[in-house]
C-alpha cells in the first residue's frame, strides 16, 4: 500500500490542469514543468483567438479614406457649431493625411506627413473637434498639455511621454497608437518671451520645443512602460511617429496685435477703430512669421504648416452650442431629469440672457455649463424626492435675477 502511494506521489503531472500522466494519456517535458495535450490545444485556441481580435482590432485605412473630406465635416456639423472654415480645413487635412499613409505603404517614394495648429479663443471647440473626428475614424486619440512639459533631465513630464498616453489609449496596440492623433494644448504658453536668447535655461519653453521637433517629424522612441523618466536598466516600448497626426493648440491671446502690425492696421491714434482685447478679429489672417513673433521657434512652426484659426461666438451661436448638437447640453440636462420623472423645458428668453451672460464672460462655449449647473442646482436636489410625474420651466427671471424655478406636478 505504501509502495502505491508513493508511485501516485511521484507521477508526472501537466503543469497548467495538475492531472497526471495516467489520466493525460502522455506529458510534453518542458525546461521546468510538463503540459499535456489537452492543455497544448486549449493554448493554442486561446492564442489563435487573441491573434484574431487583435487582427479585427487593427485600423482600416482603406474603410477610413473610403470617406470623403465632405463625409468628415458632415460628421463635425452634428456636434460643432459654426467654425466652417476649420471645419473644412481638418476634414481636408485628415482624408490627406490617411490617404498618404495608405499611399506610403504601395509605393517607394514617400509623402511627407503635415501637422495643424488650432489657434483662437478659449472654450470655441478647438479641442472637442479633435476628439471629434478621431472618435469618427477610430484611431486612438490622446491629449496633453504644453505646460507640463519639460526637457529631459527636469522635474516634469519628458516629451516621450506623451506617446505612452496614445499607446495607453490604443490598449498597447502599437500597430494602431502608430496610425492614432495626438492633441497637445497649450502650445502658446511654451512661446519664447522674446525673441532674445537668454543664457538660462529654458526648460519648458524654446526647450519643450526642441524637444518636440524629432516627435513631430519621424523617430522611433522608446518609452517606460510605467511613464516616468528613464533608467538604464528598463525595457522600453518602440513606437515610430512618422505616421502620427500631431495637432496643436492654443488661444495664442495677443497674436491679433501682432498680425495687425505686420498688415499695416494702426492700433492707436485719432480715428482708429477701438478693437477689444481678445475679439480675436484678425486672427484669420496670421502667417508662419507671426507665431515666430509670438514666440515660436521657426523649426516648430515650420513643421506644422496647417494653420486653423478658430474664431469667437457670438451670443446667436452660443444659443445654437445649447440647442443643436447631438449631445447639446440642454438636451443632456433634459435627458437627466427625465430619469426622474420630470420635463425640463427651456423658454428662448432664458437661453439669450445666458448667451449673453457667457458672451460678457469672454469664456467661449465652456462657460455655458457652470450657468446652467447653477440655474439648475435647486431643481436637481428636489426632483428625486417628488413622485409622480413633473415638469420645470426655466424663464429668464430665473437667470437674470436668480429666481427660484418652480416644480409643477403633472396630472
Amino acid at each position: 500500500m505504501k509502495k502505491r502511494n508513493d508511485e501516485e506521489n511521484n507521477e508526472l503531472k501537466c503543469s497548467f490542469c495538475k492531472r497526471g500522466q495516467n489520466e493525460t494519456g502522455g506529458l510534453i517535458h518542458g525546461y521546468d514543468g510538463y503540459i499535456c495535450e489537452d492543455c497544448v490545444l486549449a493554448i493554442a485556441d486561446a492564442v489563435y483567438n487573441i491573434r484574431k481580435k487583435r487582427k479585427e482590432n487593427n485600423i482600416s485605412l482603406g474603410a477610413i479614406v473610403q470617406n470623403t473630406p465632405a463625409k468628415f465635416k458632415s460628421e463635425l456639423d452634428k456636434y460643432v457649431i459654426g467654425q466652417e472654415y476649420a471645419k473644412k480645413t481638418v476634414s481636408v487635412a485628415i482624408y490627406n493625411h490617411y490617404k498618404r499613409i495608405k499611399y506610403n505603404l504601395e509605393n517607394k517614394n514617400k509623402i511627407r506627413k503635415t501637422n495643424l495648429l488650432f489657434f483662437g479663443p478659449t472654450g470655441v471647440g478647438k479641442t472637442f473637434l479633435a476628439e471629434i473626428i478621431a472618435k469618427f475614424i477610430s484611431v486612438p486619440f490622446a491629449i496633453a498639455d504644453a505646460t507640463s512639459i519639460t526637457e529631459a533631465g527636469y522635474v516634469g513630464e519628458d516629451v516621450e511621454n506623451v506617446l505612452l498616453k496614445l499607446v495607453e489609449n490604443a490598449n498597447y496596440n502599437i500597430k494602431n497608437a502608430e496610425l492614432g492623433i495626438i492633441y497637445i494644448d497649450e502650445i502658446d504658453k511654451i512661446a519664447k518671451s522674446s525673441d532674445n536668447t537668454s543664457i538660462t535655461r529654458d526648460v519648458s519653453g524654446e526647450g519643450v520645443q526642441q524637444a518636440l521637433l524629432k516627435l513631430i517629424e519621424s523617430t522611433i522612441a522608446n518609452l517606460p512602460p510605467k511613464g516616468g523618466r528613464k533608467h538604464p536598466d528598463q525595457k522600453y516600448i518602440k513606437i515610430n511617429t512618422e505616421n502620427i497626426l500631431f495637432i496643436f493648440g492654443g488661444a495664442f491671446v495677443g497674436l491679433e496685435d501682432i498680425v495687425q502690425r505686420r498688415i499695416g492696421k494702426k492700433t492707436l491714434g485719432f480715428g482708429q477703430e477701438i478693437i477689444p482685447k481678445g475679439e480675436y478679429r484678425d486672427i484669420s489672417k496670421a502667417k508662419p512669421e507671426d507665431f515666430v513673433k509670438y514666440g515660436l521657434i521657426p523649426e516648430f512652426i515650420g513643421r506644422i504648416p496647417i494653420l486653423v484659426p478658430f474664431e469667437n461666438l457670438d451670443e446667436s451661436m452660443l444659443i445654437r452650442v445649447m440647442k443643436e448638437p447631438k449631445n447639446s447640453l440642454l438636451k443632456e440636462y433634459q435627458k437627466m431629469l427625465s430619469l426622474d420623472d420630470c420635463n425640463l423645458l427651456w423658454e428662448e428668453d432664458a437661453l439669450k440672457c445666458i448667451a449673453k451672460i457667457v458672451h460678457k464672460q469672454k469664456t467661449g462655449a465652456r462657460g455655458l455649463k457652470g450657468i446652467i449647473e447653477s440655474v439648475l442646482m435647486d431643481v436637481m436636489y428636489e426632483v428625486p424626492s417628488i413622485k409622480g410625474k413633473k415638469k420645470c420651466v426655466v424663464n429668464k427671471k430665473s437667470i437674470k435675477e436668480g429666481n427660484p424655478l418652480e416644480i409643477i406636478k403633472v396630472e
